[in-house]
């Protein structure tokens, strides 16, 4: 009988204690389900009205299409509050052939984020390089720094329309890119390698890239939809 008490207490205890940690008071919840609350344009006042929560995600819509010639890329997004040193935690889901990203250190009054920011790719590799008729190169692929740092080969990313996790890992220049649990890549910037790689023919025309180390997160929007959730972060 004791025994079966002792085992009755313990349960009670750790189902409290996991109660009381689902949500982590140190992480930043970014995103609440419900409205886009803290979210604004680049080099904007407020938010596109293509950006809107349906069931419960930050969506971006390519069904409302308000100008005539409209195309991706110009309605990105970022969250309210600059990180330096952080940890950000994020679900993703595309169509096929989906393309989005994920920017860190963004700085406003460039023509765009990519200008002067780290851009975890998000993207649907094979139903992109389908549609497209194109082969990509690592570098362009999902959970890569775009144009500069390739997956390695732990990465397994979910098909088309299923969710994906990604994490990134920002502390004092050391960055880790993680993709559904898998570590799939790391890198020093400002390394002999990242100044290597950056003289590249991608970043001739960016000369501040990679410049500042403190600065909002963003996500972009592209020629396809795209659906976030459970976005959160740390500082660290």
């Amino acid at each position: 009988m004791k025994k079966i008490k002792y085992c009755i207490v313990y349960f009670l205890i750790s189902f409290f204690l996991g109660c009381n940690s689902s949500k982590n008071p140190n992480w930043i919840y970014m995103f609440d389900g419900k409205t886009t609350e803290g979210w604004r344009g680049y080099n904007n006042k407020k938010i596109s009205e293509k950006w809107k929560v349906i069931d419960g995600n930050l969506t971006f819509d390519t069904k409302l299409k308000l100008e005539e010639d409209w195309d991706g890329g110009n309605d990105i997004i970022y969250y309210k509050e600059e990180f330096e040193n952080f940890e950000l935690y994020l679900e993703w889901k595309l169509p096929k052939g989906g393309n989005s990203g994920i920017f860190y250190h963004v700085q406003e009054g460039y023509n765009a984020p990519h200008m002067i920011s780290p851009e975890y790719q998000i993207l649907d590799d094979d139903g992109w390089e389908e549609i497209n008729n194109t082969k990509l190169m690592n570098w362009q692929k999902a959970g890569a720094n775009y144009g500069m740092h390739e997956p390695n080969n732990s990465k397994k990313l979910n098909p088309y329309d299923q969710w994906n996790n990604s994490r990134i890992i920002y502390k004092n220049k050391n960055v880790e890119h993680w993709l559904n649990g898998k570590l799939i890549l790391s890198f020093k910037e400002d390394s002999e390698e990242w100044n290597n790689l950056k003289n590249s023919d991608v970043f001739e025309d960016k000369p501040d890239y990679g410049k500042f180390k403190k600065g909002y997160i963003a996500l972009q929007d592209h020629d396809s939809p795209i659906w976030f959730r459970n976005i959160k972060i740390k500082k660290l």
